[in-house]
């Protein structure tokens, strides 16, 4: 194994997934899916190529029924502050 490929830190993990495709879990039932381009100590991100998904749940005041839907979005580039990160998946190998 090359030593460049060595987990010993968290963010380890994080820098062996460079340039690859992440799947990010955020605070306010946000999921990313994008291409990782840069982070810090913060798990600030810049990720490129993102996809965007928000779940809402609308309560039917009159029935009280709940409707879950999800909206889909597309950026081109994105800046993640690292206070919403919930959680990092690095691509599977």
């Amino acid at each position: 194994m090359d030593e460049a490929d060595v987990v010993e830190q968290p963010l380890d993990l994080v820098r062996l997934s460079l340039d690859e495709r992440i799947y990010v879990k955020m605070r306010g039932d946000r999921e990313l899916r994008g291409r990782l381009h840069a982070f810090d100590q913060h798990m600030n991100l810049v990720l490129g190529e993102v996809e965007e998904l928000i779940t809402v749940v609308e309560l039917n005041e009159a029935t009280q029924e709940e409707a879950v839907r999800t909206i889909k979005r597309a950026h081109e580039m994105l800046f993640v502050r690292g206070d919403g990160v919930i959680l990092v998946s690095p691509p599977m190998r």
